[in-house]
């Protein structure tokens, strides 16, 4: 049975920017972007990018979640809140935007919850503010309990225990601690603490027709907070007995999610899910903690109940525990100005939006890198033939990357590629290809513009992280090894925010044996073309492989073994494809231009 609910509000597709407005209306201490409805990021009135003396504190995601992320802006908490659509993590341009408005010398940390669409665009906006100059640092919490260790790259969901992260981080700031120290705190207090769910109804999204999952007299045990399947649905019991089965759940020596055991120190957050009323949540904290000190003999420093990470309107109630000891209690103790801790609010009503900060100006560049050159120098030559090789070598295998994916994934990533390829190819008569560095930015920017779904992203963290590395290694010419250390920084950055690493059956499958056969080959001291060639050989090879391995990440890993048997990873073919002409393309020019 699927009903339509009934929802207090005007346009469905307007629901977070009309949030935004009234949340700064009420609370005077609060500002937002004006970069509506693209940009929607809330922070602290009192503070500017410039000339914040402090480490900001930043996080978001989806919205739905409400009081997070924005009800927990303010003084000893976040700095800034990144809001996305219901549900959808909010784009890189957005997290940008709010790194830019709120972080001064001393840096910032993104506190993101793990999963892999808040992952890909916190992580590629990291990197593209690394790329500005910004101090950045990423904490990932993955507080999940109720599901067994996955298999692969997924990890623990990220749920209401990232709250306390922000609290602890957000005073350690506010202490003016450095911002490794502030990353570390946070980092140490995210492995102290696990969640479980429960629901006693699926949530309604805006405008939104919505099946009724659960069902009468049932409840689901370990949902997420997007409404997603949780480990159990089961009849529903007293919330005595709920209790009892998410605090085993959480404390259980066999999953041994959290350092927690008896004598330990905690602190506990019953956390509404949207349509809780306050009388249930106070009863499931009163049962809570006598269960926590008799039956696990832990000591319950801190109880926090309350409404902090909802899931819209869905009935029901998760429990947090983190290990304790004075350190967190006095950061969880220490003052703070965000409104929904909650706190009470004072100070004068600022204005209620800002403009939105604009990305560094390039004048400072000379008017050649802005554009194509007059005339190509070498370089410049080399460059343009390789981009060309490789994006039309991509747009030829179209067709069989789609044929590929249509078994293994969605059927779209032959498209997808083409459109990026497309891109680069067209956009190409403005590339400063006399600016090798430049350039790599450039191409990145138009595969950024086109290509969407978690291939588009990859792509552009791994061309920013390219350019990165090159800024900061070259001076003038590209060497090599120049080259050679971009790839394997791109490798890197693609691993560390995808997840994946060799033998996953990723692009990654293909790039890692051509990079590591590049620095062997330049090395020994092959000629950088005949270098190249080689491992292109090596990427080739690699993509081939992939035919024997089981995916662990992307939409394949939920196909068996033997299903992907024989066919190649989509991506990792992609990969080597464009590498392999690009290559051949390079060593042609070598010749004929000796």
């Amino acid at each position: 049975m699927a009903f339509h609910a009934k929802k207090l509000i005007n346009d469905p597709n307007d629901v977070v920017t009309e949030f935004i407005e009234g949340l700064v209306e009420t609370y005077p201490g609060l500002q937002y972007l004006d970069g509506f409805p693209q940009v929607k990021v809330v922070l602290r009135a009192d503070v500017s990018g410039g000339t914040y003396d402090k480490v900001a504190v930043i996080s978001g995601g989806g919205s739905g979640h409400e009081p997070a992320h924005a009800g927990f802006v303010g003084e000893g908490m976040l700095t800034a809140a990144i809001c996305g659509d219901v549900f959808a993590s909010p784009p890189v341009d957005s997290v940008l935007a709010g790194i830019r408005a709120v972080t001064g010398p001393m840096g910032c940390l993104l506190i993101v919850k793990n999963y892999t669409g808040d992952r890909l665009n916190f992580g590629l906006a990291a990197e593209q503010a690394k790329s500005e100059g910004y101090k950045v640092e990423t904490v990932i919490v993955g507080d999940d309990c109720a599901l067994p260790p996955p298999r692969g790259i997924a990890g623990r969901r990220g749920l209401a225990g990232t709250i306390l992260i922000h609290k602890i981080a957000g005073a350690a700031a506010a202490a003016g601690l450095l911002l490794a120290d502030v990353a570390a705190e946070a980092r140490r207090a995210s492995e102290m603490v696990g969640t479980m769910g429960v629901a006693l109804s699926v949530c309604t999204l805006p405008g939104r027709v919505t099946p009724d999952r659960v069902g009468p007299g049932k409840m689901e045990l370990g949902l997420g907070i997007h409404g997603e399947p949780g480990a159990a649905v089961a009849d529903l019991q007293p919330v005595d007995v709920i209790v009892s089965h998410v605090l085993k759940q959480i404390l259980s020596p066999e999953t041994n999610y959290v350092p927690i055991t008896r004598g330990s120190r905690v602190v506990l957050l019953v956390n509404g899910l949207g349509a809780t009323p306050v009388m249930e949540l106070m009863i499931a904290s009163g049962k809570a903690v006598p269960k926590l000190q008799l039956e696990h003999g832990l000591a319950v420093d801190r109880v926090y109940t309350g409404s902090f990470m909802t899931s819209l309107d869905m009935a029901g109630f998760s429990i947090s525990i983190m290990k304790a000891d004075q350190a967190i209690l006095q950061r969880l103790d220490a003052a703070t100005k965000a409104p929904h801790w909650p706190v009470g609010v004072d100070g004068n009503h600022p204005p209620a939006k800002i403009p939105v900060p604009l990305p560094p100006s390039r004048s400072t560049k000379s008017d050649e890198s802005l554009g194509r050159p007059a005339q190509l120098n070498a370089q410049g030559q080399i460059l343009e033939v390789a981009i060309e090789a490789a994006a039309h070598a991509v747009k030829k295998l179209r067709d069989n990357l789609n044929e590929w994916d249509s078994k293994v994934g969605d059927g779209d990533c032959g498209s997808t590629i083409y459109r990026g390829a497309a891109a680069v190819l067209e956009d190409m008569q403005n590339y400063p290809l006399n600016d090798a560095t430049e350039t790599v930015n450039e191409i990145g920017s138009s595969v950024r513009r086109v290509m969407g779904g978690t291939s588009g992203i990859l792509y552009t963290i791994f061309c920013k992280a390219a350019y990165a590395q090159l800024k900061a290694s070259t001076q003038g010419v590209v060497t090599s090894k120049n080259w050679a250390e971009a790839l394997e920084a791109s490798i890197a950055a693609v691993s560390k925010y995808g997840g994946a690493s060799a033998g996953y059956r990723t692009l990654l499958d293909a790039l890692i044996p051509a990079s590591a056969v590049l620095q062997e080959r330049l090395k020994a001291g092959d000629d950088p073309a005949t270098a190249f060639l080689l491992s292109s050989e090596a990427a080739l090879d690699g993509a081939e492989s992939t035919k024997h391995m089981q995916a662990q990440a992307g939409r394949s890993s939920y196909i068996s073994g033997e299903m992907l048997a024989s066919i190649p990873d989509p991506g990792a073919m992609a990969a080597a494809s464009w590498y392999r002409a690009a290559a051949l393309a390079v060593k042609y020019k070598y010749q004929t231009s000796s």
